[in-house]
């Protein structure tokens, strides 16, 4: 191959190491630093991810320091009907605006139909009751909102209270 190189003129010599250069280049990149470029990002974004996950639970070290949020009902609380209380803990919330209909299943059970509620929002308020006034989920059916944006969703869910 020496030989072959040697008997190009000078201007060829001058073309295939150009050649040469261009696909060793093309090689380095493709093989070498593309993958620990994309592997560089994916680390990036996962650090990224963590930091935000930790800061958001960031408040919650305060009350579990504290003693946290009890179990069980607060006092005064097991007597009130399921739409007072989902009533009242809307508004604490702030999400009495996405609420469509709220209606009564039993004297312990309501059915509550959202629209275009922020699922995070949603599920904090979930916690709310659960920890609260005992009441859980026994049935739901969640779907994507009405084109407001990403995490918003339409939701029913039946909600009763733990006797």
């Amino acid at each position: 191959m020496n030989d072959w190189f040697e008997s190009l003129q000078t201007r060829e010599k001058l073309f295939v190491g150009a050649g040469a250069l261009i696909v060793a280049i093309a090689v380095v990149y493709g093989f070498v630093w593309a993958p620990l470029d994309e592997s560089h990002e994916s680390m990036a974004a996962s650090v990224n991810d963590w930091q935000r996950s930790l800061a958001e639970l960031a408040p919650l070290k305060g009350l579990a320091e504290s003693g946290g949020v009890k179990n069980g009902t607060n006092p005064g609380t097991g007597q009130q009907a399921p739409i007072i209380v989902v009533d009242q803990t809307l508004r604490s919330r702030g999400l009495e605006q996405f609420r469509r209909r709220s209606q009564p299943t039993s004297s312990n059970g309501i059915r509550v139909e959202f629209e275009n509620v922020a699922f995070d929002d949603l599920v904090l308020w979930l916690g709310d009751l659960s920890e609260q006034h005992a009441m859980h989920v026994q049935a739901g059916s969640l779907s994507k909102g009405s084109g407001s944006g990403p995490g918003r969703i339409n939701a029913t869910l039946t909600l009763e209270r733990a006797l």
